[in-house]
């Protein structure tokens, strides 16, 4: 599912990110020989009602590449 209200930075790491989703129960993250993304950043956070959830926001080669 989408964060519609996300930072426009990543929290994590302050720097520009493409895309950004919210996951509530298990998830597998392997970025070896991915293409698109080069980095991942994770933040746990809680909604409205309480419940866990994780924030992930994903970084481009190109957008990691400027961060330094």
């Amino acid at each position: 599912m989408a964060a519609d209200d996300a930072d426009p930075a990543c929290p994590v790491c302050g720097a520009v990110y493409e895309s950004v989703s919210t996951h509530d129960s298990g998830l597998l993250v392997n970025l070896l020989d991915n293409e698109r993304y080069r980095r991942v950043c994770f933040e746990p956070f809680a909604d409205e009602s309480g419940d866990p959830l994780v924030r992930f926001f994903h970084h481009t080669h190109a957008q990691t590449a400027l961060d330094g």
